[in-house]
Parts: C-alpha cells; sequence; structure tokens
C-alpha cells in the first residue's frame, strides 16, 4: 500500500496534526484492497472512513499532489 498511503504520507506528514496521524493509523488496521478499492472509487468509502483526510488521500492519489 505503499503507493497509495506511503506517497501521501511521505508529502503530508510533516503538516498533520496529532488527529490526523490518528486517522492514517487506522487506516494501515484497513486490508490493503479495501483501502485501493476505495480510493480508486470501486467501493464506496465507509461513513467511519469518509472523512476530509480521506478525501485528501483520494485526490492526492488521482489528481496528483494536492
Amino acid at each position: 500500500m505503499d503507493l497509495v498511503l506511503g506517497r501521501f504520507a511521505d508529502a503530508k506528514m510533516a503538516s498533520l496534526s496529532d488527529t490526523e496521524v490518528e486517522e492514517i493509523e487506522r487506516w494501515l488496521d484497513v486490508p490493503d484492497q479495501r483501502i485501493f478499492a476505495w480510493v480508486n472509487g470501486m467501493e464506496p468509502v465507509p461513513s467511519d472512513f469518509d472523512t476530509a483526510l480521506f478525501l485528501r488521500l483520494r485526490n492526492f492519489n488521482t489528481k496528483g499532489a494536492v
């Protein structure tokens, strides 16, 4: 999942709040295939993961660095 989460973390980690870092840590508990499907729109994002930060992750991976 380094391609999806790793690049985002490398680019954004320094500017994230403690709460956002905790959210990313929660993503790490989700199977890679699910995160990939959510990011690429193949599956709807569950409401408990459908956050502003997850939207930033999706935009980062689908539209380039945002």
